[in-house]
Formats: structure tokens, sequence, C-alpha cells
């Protein structure tokens, strides 16, 4: 999968290059392109942004600069654009394994309050939020899709990871335990060291059952 990203904070995506992430792109299952917008701004003080039209506080990002860097990108046409905003649907674990079926994204970093209407009508497919909560850009949001839409990329993680973890049933994940079988006077649960494959399946999905009970119960009722 290809992740081509609008930004004008590059640097702030080097941690996608460590740990899982980083070795899919190493062995070129994730390929991940860093666009600068500042970079296409024809100001000399490289200025990607402007006041509103209509007043108000803050700045808008200007429509031209944006869609330079988006023209700049190889093969654009077969690929779907989201734009970060608070103003999206809310990312989840229905629409990650949605969007880890695309071949190639395109993600927009918006920045100050927001990015021209004009050219978002004219190129945006869709947009997406983490959460009903403001940021200072669109950098954190776009690392948190890449992080989860690639580990859903063949190749990136082995698939029986993801099949019983927290949201891909619907319920959350069991606990997990490993050595030592005692630490600090708790013990490992007997039917884990049990070897009776049926008895521990069993007490898994209980236990999905009552923490998802517990902690998520607006998913029970899903």
């Amino acid at each position: 999968m290809k992740f081509d990203v609008l930004t004008l904070f590059p640097e702030m995506f080097e941690p996608l290059k460590k740990s899982i992430i980083g070795k899919a792109i190493e062995k070129q299952i994730l390929e991940l392109n860093l666009i600068n917008i500042r970079d296409f701004s024809k100001d000399k003080h490289k200025k990607v942004d402007d006041t509103p039209y209509g007043g108000g506080a803050g700045m808008v990002m200007m429509p031209e600069v944006v869609y330079d860097a988006y023209s700049s990108v190889s093969n654009k046409e077969q690929a779907k654009v989201i734009y970060l905003s608070p103003q999206g649907k809310i990312l989840n674990q229905k629409k990650v394994e949605e969007l880890s079926k695309e071949s190639h994204l395109i993600l927009i970093c918006g920045h100050y309050e927001g990015i021209d209407q004009r050219v978002l009508d004219e190129i945006v497919d869709e947009e997406i939020s983490i959460g009903d909560y403001v940021l200072t850009g669109g950098e954190i949001p776009a690392m948190v899709l890449i992080d989860s839409v690639s580990r859903y990329v063949g190749g990136v993680l082995k698939q029986e990871s993801i099949k019983e973890e927290s949201h891909a049933s619907g319920l959350l994940e069991y606990p997990q335990y490993t050595r030592p079988e005692i630490f600090h006077g708790e013990k490992v649960p007997e039917v884990l060291l049990s070897g009776h494959h049926e008895n521990i399946k069993k007490w898994r999905k209980e236990q999905s059952l009552q923490i998802t009970k517990q902690k998520r119960p607006d998913l029970l009722e899903k």
C-alpha cells in the first residue's frame, strides 16, 4: 500500500519509520511519501496561509499551494484522497479495515483554521476524524490512520495477531499473560496452563464479554 502525505511538518512522521511500520516500509510492503506543502509556495518567505474572507480569528491555508502539492503526487487518479479534519467521520475499526483494501491513499493534513473549501471540494473524497476534539494539525491523525490501516495490509503482521484483538470481533480482547507463572503473588489462570484448547477458547470468549461489559458496554449494545 502507498501513502502520500501532504503536510507542513514532514519531520513529525519520523516515528512511523520505526518498529513494525518501519520494517514494512523497508520490505516495500508499505510506501510512505511525505510531500511538504510549503515547497509549493510561490512566496519568497514560503507563506502558505492568509486571512479568511469575512473576517475572523486565525489563518486559512491557501488553495493553490495545496492543489499544487496534490498535483505532484504520481498516479493520484487511482488514489483515495482523505482530509484529516475534526468535521470528518470518526475513524473506527470498520473504516480501518475498509481503507486497508485500498492500494493508494493520499492524506491531507490541515493547519490553522483549515484549508480553503474550494480545493477540498475539488480533490477530497472523504474527511476523517480520530475523535470529537480539535488538535493543532492533521499530522497526528494521519499517523494514527497510517498505523491502524497498515496493520491490516497483508505481510505487515501475522493475520492471527489481528483476528482476536480488541474491536476486531466487536468485543474487547481477553487478558494476556506470560512468564513468570507467579508475579507479585498473582498466578496465571489455571485454564491457560491446562493445554486444553477448547477450554482456553471458551475462557477467552467469556473474558472478552466480561471486559467489554465492564469497560465498553456500548459495544455490546451494538
